[in-house]
């Protein structure tokens, strides 16, 4: 399983919880470790989109995936 299939797995699990709210993101890339994806929906306007993007989709994917190094956002 590559890198890229294994973060898209992982996002499936994440992804519920940012619809629960009205959110959702998408993954753009995964190029040397890092994660860029685009957030969506109320997400995408959120104030607390970069608390959600470091502290919740970030700290789950490194904790599932140990090859992440950050996970970036892209607009």
């Amino acid at each position: 399983m590559t890198l890229t299939e294994k973060v898209m797995e992982a996002m499936e699990l994440i992804r519920p919880y940012l619809q629960r709210d009205g959110g959702d993101f998408d993954l753009v890339g995964v190029e040397d470790g890092i994660v860029k994806i685009r957030l969506k929906g109320a997400c995408g306007s959120c104030p607390a989109s970069m608390i959600t993007l470091k502290q919740g989709i970030e700290r789950s994917l490194k904790e599932d995936i140990p090859e992440i190094v950050s996970v970036e956002q892209v607009y």
